[in-house]
């Protein structure tokens, strides 16, 4: 045999075997930092006893007994504050108009003096007027109006008929044609219907 062919021998015998280099390099060592199953630091808490399942049930049903006291307190206050604000309004809801027609009142008690002893009746009637006048205001002030009655077309909503005028021309048919006693409204609301005549 030649030294050649020695040669090779003798550095096959040397090679190590890729498959082993291979298995070798890829085992590795697991990680330390990778959980364990089943570690105590995973595990589920124990679970609570009925002893104090039982304490922690009444706990929570003396705390809604306790709000459901305060709602009931609160709820009490609240009707008496109602109940005594509709007593005041009640008793002194009139303020207000009352202490305006106070100075119509003051007229009417200096007119009456000078009217039994006047002469002048058209003196007496313009006094008369002006105090009507001043009446008319306080009470708009109060927010009361006159229902419009003339020519206007007989409506259930704010007027009453108390009486109907035959042989009207057709235009004056269902028509107001005389007011007998006139109506008002309170805020837009009728406190008493215009009593009138209706043309048929």
């Amino acid at each position: 045999m030649s030294e050649e062919l020695k040669d090779k021998e003798e550095i096959l015998e040397h090679e190590v075997p890729v498959e082993d280099t291979e298995k070798d390099n890829t085992t590795e060592s697991p990680a330390s930092d990778d959980p364990v199953v089943g570690s105590d630091s995973e595990a589920p808490e124990a679970e609570k006893t009925p002893e104090e399942l039982l304490a922690l049930a009444q706990a929570e049903i003396e705390e809604l007994k306790t709000q459901a006291l305060y709602k009931q307190a609160e709820f009490e206050n609240y009707r008496r504050r109602t109940i005594k604000e509709k007593a005041d309004l009640i008793l002194n809801g009139s303020k207000s108009a009352v202490t305006a027609l106070l100075p119509i009142v003051d007229d009417l008690e200096r007119a009456l003096p000078s009217m039994k002893n006047a002469e002048d009746v058209a003196a007496v009637a313009e006094g008369v007027e002006l105090i009507y006048q001043k009446f008319i205001k306080a009470l708009e002030g109060l927010g009361v109006k006159q229902i419009d009655t003339e020519g206007k077309d007989f409506d259930v909503d704010l007027h009453e008929a108390i009486a109907q005028v035959p042989g009207v021309p057709d235009e004056q048919k269902g028509r107001v044609i005389d007011c007998v006693e006139k109506g008002y409204t309170l805020n837009d609301h009728v406190i008493r219907h215009a009593k009138v005549a209706v043309g048929m």
